[in-house]
């Protein structure tokens, strides 16, 4: 149904559909195909989270990204709402939530894929009103996606050198008559494509091409791609997915090396709470476009809003809440065994971002 036909049905709906008289509030999001969303709003009242979980080591700097106030609505349909983030220049973040919380959707706002609809986005102490996805990867923030995208047919040196052929000092002519500018400058790039992959421990990979890698390598080679443009602030959109375990806690020290050997911050979206309970310093939980809780990773295994998000009212009705039952959860969100699954509020919502 349109929101447009809802509103004449539900007397006393905001324009922009919000409360009505009976104290519920209604959702418009296009992740669940447009359909209204009702919960109580004495539930789903904005909780009080905390405005920073920055670490001592970057207290005295200037955060790295700080979100005010973000929002988008799609023709009336809200999708995030009340976004609040500080991130500290060397901090390695993780925003969680169940599927269709509108995780992507906030990437899409800080890169300026989508542009929102109200709130102010901060990046290294400048605000990024008015720039585009080009200026945004410019000024150092870069991203990876949850479906991966990589140029199959080139090879796995091609494409991170595609990534590092902004830094070139060559014009069209050098490259059309290979001068020793030209040269000198291919030999660079590849020197420095090949440092990036012996981190990731894929030199031997260089000349395979990208489509014919394994799942997870194509992950690790995405990360690298992004890497290579020398961002500030690296995006990871679910780096783990379609992993195996061994290759996951390769990646969890990876991210940490890259971390510590680049002095970057790191944000991540991932649904394994193995990795993100390990890795990740400060951590927003996202639910239905709003944050329910942020903290450290021992204060969100034990937040009570979080496991309801992931497992749903029906764990505590069908259950009697006990010492060994609430241990039982804690151990599964520290063991990454938690699925994301439907929040448990009244609508069914579908997978997807």
């Amino acid at each position: 149904m349109a929101d447009k036909d809802i509103r004449k049905e539900m007397p006393g709906v905001s324009e922009t559909g919000h409360t009505y008289e009976n104290r519920q509030e209604i959702y418009y999001n296009d992740n669940v195909g447009g359909r209204a969303v009702f919960v109580d709003a004495k539930e789903h009242d904005q909780p009080a989270v905390k405005e920073s979980v920055l670490q001592e080591r970057d207290k005295d700097k200037t955060p790295i990204l700080d979100v005010k106030d973000l929002g988008i609505d799609f023709g009336g349909l809200t999708a995030v709402d009340s976004f609040n983030l500080t991130l500290g220049r060397t901090e390695i973040g993780g925003l969680i939530g169940p599927n269709g919380a509108g995780k992507t959707t906030i990437f899409n706002m800080l890169t300026k894929v989508y542009e929102p609809t109200r709130g102010e986005i901060f990046f290294n102490g400048k605000s990024t009103k008015g720039m585009n996805t080009v200026d945004i990867n410019n000024a150092g923030m870069a991203r990876t996606f949850q479906n991966i995208r990589l140029f199959d047919k080139l090879t796995v040196e091609e494409n991170i050198k595609v990534a590092l052929h902004h830094n070139t000092d060559y014009s069209l002519i050098d490259g059309m008559l290979h001068t020793p500018k030209y040269r000198h400058e291919e030999f660079r790039i590849r020197k420095e494509a090949m440092k990036y992959l012996k981190i990731f421990g894929m030199t031997k990979t260089a000349e395979y091409k990208a489509g014919s890698l394994p799942y997870g390598a194509q992950r690790r080679l995405e990360i690298m791609r992004a890497l290579a443009t020398k961002p500030k602030l690296l995006l990871l959109d679910e780096p783990a997915a379609g992993m195996n375990p061994s290759e996951t806690t390769e990646l969890m020290n990876t991210i940490r090396e890259i971390r510590d050997r680049f002095q970057i911050a790191i944000l991540l979206i991932e649904h394994d709470m193995n990795l993100v309970m390990n890795i990740c310093e400060g951590i927003a939980v996202l639910n239905y476009g709003r944050v329910i809780a942020k903290g450290f990773p021992e204060e969100i295994q034990n937040n009570p809003k979080v496991i309801e998000a992931y497992l749903g009212k029906g764990v505590g009705a069908k259950k009697k809440k006990t010492k060994a039952n609430e241990e039982e959860i804690e151990e599964a969100l520290k063991k990454g065994k938690l699925e994301s699954k439907a929040s448990g509020k009244p609508d069914e919502r579908k997978e997807g971002e």
